[in-house]
């Protein structure tokens, strides 16, 4: 924090160099209409001094006062240009497009008063030695009048040339700044606040005068005065936009009060994040709650949620209650402005965390729950595809060896008529166990699934269907392995339902993609009354379904029909 008495010295030093730039003009024996140009540059002058001191004492870790601050001297010093003393004046003449430089300096370094990207900190520094190291080398070269004590050579007609370039380059940086403040706006969403929008756009607007300002002192345009005194009148308006937002931070602080108003109400997990937001002006807000036994942070749902690191586009808060963390507020960076706001609704926040954490560690319990089942059920599903595939590669294919044999030795025995009915019977009782076998394998995981695909294994099943069935199936391609066999256990389990209870004489199945879901329905005309609990299979289909994170409904009355409808998540 800087001292009062600093300062109040420097507040003394601009109002100092507000009146002098007014003795400097009065008494100028080349300064047109005096008093105008002292009051356009001190329009400018002490709102940058005065702007930039309230920064520097509100926000004291922030160099942008102290920034503010310069700019406001730096302009001073180009009013010595004015003076009839030949030292002074040669000073103020060398600083004369310095306040340019400077002042794309303040807008590229808001709101930190640092150049945080390399592309800023070299136009700076380019707009820099244009508008000073160049303008010295102008001053050697002479062509500024007679009180110039620095001409070491007579050669106006480069330096004019010189001049014409610099204020061209200088065009050109402040045209460059504005193109960077626009990707910033754009690449950088921040929160609907007026007045920092009102300062981006006086940003802006300042470098488009100063490049519009230039570019017509490089091309003697006629309107040139006219075009110098609205490109200060602009200039000047852009520390009253900076104070606008202090005052509109200082107000946004008084809503913590509100903030306490309703958090006495005990508002869901969900409604404080948004009365939080509220208070901090910051729609983007998230709530992230800390739960010691996981060791995360999660969201009021339960999901995990990682904290961002070295992340230029948001930042984060923690939140901390008789020493221990309760949760972290991650949100927009231009908040690290207002650390009182910050500070204020993070101690507010911090009374009402604690139903929310509850809220939030039930909800990743139920996550982890939910987690728990899809590997159980993936488990499951792995197991009986490596015995379905066993029994193929094993029982099956010696039972199908044993048949062949049977046949052979039938072949040799055709003059016994016994021993040949007694093998030909051995060969239909192998042929029955095959098909029991496969049965038994295709029940623990249907290989055609794996093998040709949702599609062609639903027409297999619609063929052995009891019933006549009308399939259709929309789906561009394939889809993951645990969907597409979840969706063949859904269609297999209610198609085996229908034959068994339905006493229908029709179905319809219909798979197709919406909205990022796969839906799997089955409609019968049958005598409808399905029962999710009592042997019918159903419920274990649901728990199959829910456990990939879908849903399963089922719609039945007596007489009517029933229909069965499954949604599977496929984003």
């Amino acid at each position: 924090m800087p001292r009062a008495a600093v300062l109040w010295s420097i507040a003394a030093l601009g109002l100092t160099a507000g009146s002098l730039s007014f003795a400097l003009a009065l008494t100028s024996d080349h300064v047109n209409e005096p008093a105008l140009q002292a009051t356009l540059m001190d329009w400018v002058t002490l709102p940058y001094i005065f702007g930039g001191l309230i920064a520097w004492w509100r926000r004291p870790e922030s160099r942008f006062g102290i920034l503010m601050v310069l700019a406001g001297f730096t302009m001073f010093a180009s009013n010595l240009a004015w003076t009839n003393i030949a030292v002074l004046h040669s000073v103020g003449q060398t600083c004369d497009l310095l306040p340019a430089a400077i002042l794309l300096h303040v807008f590229l370094a808001y709101p930190t008063g640092r150049l945080e990207r390399a592309l800023d900190r070299a136009l700076v520094l380019f707009a820099y030695v244009t508008a000073f190291g160049l303008e010295l080398v102008g001053m050697l070269l002479g062509g500024f009048g007679p009180n110039n004590v620095l001409e070491i050579t007579s050669e106006p007609h480069a330096a004019e040339l010189l001049l014409r370039a610099q204020l061209l380059a200088l065009s050109a940086c402040a045209l460059t700044g504005v193109a960077i403040l626009a990707f910033r706006r754009r690449r950088e969403p921040r929160p609907a606040r007026r007045s920092l929008a009102l300062l981006t756009n006086s940003f802006s607007l300042g470098l488009v005068m100063i490049a519009v300002l230039f570019t017509a002192g490089a091309f003697d345009s006629p309107g040139f005065e006219t075009i110098r005194r609205a490109t200060l009148l602009v200039l000047g308006l852009t520390p009253v936009a900076f104070l606008s937002g202090l005052l509109g931070a200082r107000l946004a602080r008084s809503a913590v009060g509100d903030l306490f108003v309703e958090l006495r109400s005990d508002l869901a997990p969900a409604d404080l994040r948004d009365a939080l937001a509220r208070a901090l002006r910051d729609p983007s807000l998230e709530l992230a709650y800390w739960l010691p036994l996981f060791g995360s942070y999660v969201d009021v749902d339960g999901r995990l949620v990682e904290l961002p690191h070295d992340d230029a586009s948001r930042r984060t808060t923690m939140i901390v209650r008789d020493s221990i963390r309760v949760a972290a507020l991650i949100h927009d960076p231009v908040l690290d402005d207002e650390p009182e706001l910050l500070e204020a609704v993070s101690a507010a926040a911090g009374i009402a965390l604690e139903n929310g954490r509850l809220h939030a560690e039930l909800g990743a319990r139920l996550e982890e729950l939910r987690a728990s089942r899809a590997r159980v059920l993936e488990a499951g599903q792995q197991e009986r595809q490596r015995l379905e595939r066993n029994l193929h590669d094993g029982a099956q294919q010696r039972l199908i060896a044993l048949a062949l044999e049977l046949g052979l030795l039938e072949l040799r025995l055709r003059d016994d008529v016994d021993a040949r009915q007694v093998l030909k019977e051995a060969r239909r009782e192998i042929a029955l166990s095959l098909e029991e076998l496969r049965a038994v394998a295709h029940g623990m995981h249907p290989a055609v699934v794996s093998a040709h695909g949702l599609g062609v294994a639903l027409e297999h099943l619609v063929a052995r269907a009891p019933v006549p069935v009308r399939l259709s199936v929309e789906l561009p391609d394939r889809l993951p392995g645990r969907l597409e066999v979840a969706a063949y256990y859904v269609v297999s389990e209610s198609l085996a339902n229908i034959g068994k209870h339905a006493h229908a004489s029709a179905a319809t199945v219909g798979v197709a993609r919406n909205n990022g879901h796969v839906i799997v329905e089955i409609v019968d005309d049958g005598v409808g009354g399905a029962d999710t609990e009592d042997g019918s299979g159903l419920r274990g289909l649901a728990d199959r379904v829910e456990a990939l994170g879908g849903s399963l409904r089922i719609w039945t009355s007596h007489g009517a029909g029933t229909c069965v409808r499954a949604e599977l998540p496929c984003a």
